[in-house]
């Protein structure tokens, strides 16, 4: 299975770059740049079809416009993606061991009383 989103219109097999999402409650339909994730409820497009779409009559479409800035890497994407792998190469250090007090239970500390043996 290719890991590429194709369009969800039946018998189109282009990549999808658009996510349409119904709004009900507004009579709105969302046409925006492809989606993280697919979700169930939304639709993919390939741009022919996300050129063509329309809505249902009464219905209202906004078309969300992806900044092409926001597309490219930026310096912040590449030094987060440099920590991370900083934190992942870091050695982990052994745990520290507890002091012999009592018996501990999960969170909880038994401590033995003055009588007990």
């Amino acid at each position: 299975m290719s890991p590429a989103r194709r369009c969800s219109k039946p018998g189109c097999r282009r990549p999808a770059v658009a996510t349409l999402t119904y709004v009900y409650a507004d009579s709105t339909a969302v046409l925006g740049p492809l989606a993280t994730y697919a979700e169930p409820h939304c639709y993919d497009l390939c741009a022919i079809h996300g050129d063509r779409m329309t809505a249902p009559r009464g219905w209202e479409i906004v078309r969300l416009e992806p900044d092409p800035d926001a597309l490219r890497p930026s310096s912040d994407d590449l030094e987060a993606l440099a920590n991370l792998v900083r934190e992942a190469a870091r050695p982990v250090p052994p745990p520290a061991p507890e002091p012999q007090v009592g018996v501990q239970r999960g969170h909880l500390r038994v401590l033995r009383g003055q009588g007990d043996a």
